[in-house]
């Protein structure tokens, strides 16, 4: 396995994650146990911040909250100095609780309801990435009802199909989000934030898929809203002060991927904004670029304890862990693959190669089918890396099993920033009618 962050094997060969010995973890926090190592988010936040020029004022790095977000992750994200994409309202009160600057946040989402569009409102929310035509319309009057001015962005479909799985391209005419460009939904979205009173156009903000190893469908991206911005100008008048190219950074999670630079996608983003706004003599507008998975994915690692094992000779040999698609949905979803290692004998070769299945009722509940690992044998500590991207975000209470606890590792100490869920949180919602009471 590939060693991300401050993953460490000691003299012993056990693995250390933030200087924290793994099987300790393990056994005072219980597994399955999401690790998330703080000097490595920091890093990844560090490094977006710097490629992009946010202190330069070039850009600005809008951290994607869907990926991981929780309290602990606001204050950080806050310190760093980027701002927050949030896509609920949820999201937004998570934020909102850890302190995270109301006018640094951009609201997401092509669903938006009233009471989340007043929440936002009310909280003061910097900017609303609008996705469609009822939700101008229903911003406006809110805004206006309140004596509000809403800052917004159109969030645009701008036709550009980036290499990677279906359920993860959001950049091709055919998705739920944003004005498409091409039949001339976006410069028509944009010509009626004009007429509506309570609206200000901020800018146009794209988003073209996950995981792209790339740079070509960023250029893309930029040529094409470009032009949209031009085309806006000359209609209207409105100015696209910022233009946000979203995210879809990929991270390394097996020897198949090779993940570029930062540096790379910043270069050349930048220099093709500056060609094509001398092309099409407009202003060079704020570059804001989304990164979620690649700030804390690699910084997450899902710790299991290793139960039955199953062999099928000349077949496979299954190894069932205390965890699965309820904590990691993504090899369920859509095929996502990752590696592994014993924490106890992080520095043995490999002798063997398993499949590493989960306990849940589904036959597809496989979170790796080959992984190569020394003799696994039950009560190991088995370790996923590069899971803190949409592991807890999209974790679930299938076959009534709580969501797992969550540790901030940093310099030897370990912080719970999640609690398990037990017995009783799983029933807490529960409502009993009085026709069901058993008599007594």
């Amino acid at each position: 396995m590939h060693l991300q962050g401050t993953m460490q094997v000691d003299a012993g060969g056990r693995l250390t994650i933030g200087g924290c010995d793994v099987v300790e973890l393990a056994r005072e926090f219980g597994t399955p146990l999401y690790i998330f190592d703080e000097e490595c988010i920091r890093a990844n936040c560090r490094e977006f911040y710097r490629a992009f020029g946010v202190k330069e004022g070039r850009g600005k790095v809008i951290y994607a909250g869907k990926a991981f977000l929780t309290t602990a992750m606001g204050r950080i994200i806050a310190s760093e100095g980027l701002g927050l994409d949030v896509v609920s309202g949820g999201e937004l009160y998570t934020a909102l609780t850890a302190g995270f600057p109301a006018d640094a946040i951009y609201f997401h989402g092509n669903n938006k309801s009233y009471t989340e569009l007043c929440q936002a409102l009310e909280a003061g929310t910097g900017r609303f990435v609008v996705d469609n035509f009822a939700e101008l319309e229903l911003l406006s009057r809110l805004a206006g009802e309140r004596g509000q001015v809403a800052r917004v962005m159109l969030r645009v479909t701008p036709g550009i199909e980036a290499h990677t799985h279906d359920y993860i391209r959001t950049g091709q005419i055919d998705s739920k989000f944003g004005f498409t460009l091409p039949n001339g939904q976006a410069l028509a979205a944009a010509q009626r934030v004009q007429e509506l009173p309570g609206l200000e156009f901020k800018g146009l903000h794209c988003h073209i898929g996950s995981q792209i190893f790339e740079l070509e469908p960023y250029e893309e991206a930029v040529d094409v809203m470009l032009e949209l911005a031009a085309s806006i100008k000359a209609a209207t008048g409105l100015t696209t002060a910022e233009l946000d190219l979203g995210g879809g950074f990929g991270i390394y999670y097996t020897d198949a991927d090779h993940p570029l630079p930062v540096s790379a996608y910043a270069e050349t983003i930048f220099a093709r904004v500056k060609e094509k706004t001398q092309v099409l003599n407009l202003s060079p507008p704020l570059v804001l670029v989304e990164p979620g998975r690649a700030i804390v994915g690699p910084a997450g690692s899902t710790a299991y304890t290793v139960g039955s094992i199953k062999e099928i000779p000349d077949v496979r040999k299954y190894v069932a862990v205390d965890g699965g698609m309820a904590d990691n949905i993504r090899p369920a979803l859509y095929g996502a693959q990752y590696e592994a290692l014993l924490a106890a004998r992080a520095h043995l070769p490999a002798v063997e190669t398993v499949a590493v299945t989960g306990k849940c009722c589904e036959s597809g509940d496989m979170l790796i089918w080959e992984a190569a690992l020394p003799r696994v044998e039950a009560g190991d500590i088995l370790v996923i890396s590069c899971t803190g991207a949409y592991g807890y975000t999209m974790a679930s209470n299938y076959n009534r099993l709580g969501r797992p606890a969550a540790v901030l590792v940093r310099d030897g100490s370990a912080d719970l920033i999640l609690k398990r869920e037990d017995y009783s949180d799983l029933i807490r919602n529960d409502v009993l009618p009085a026709r069901l009471t058993c008599p007594r």
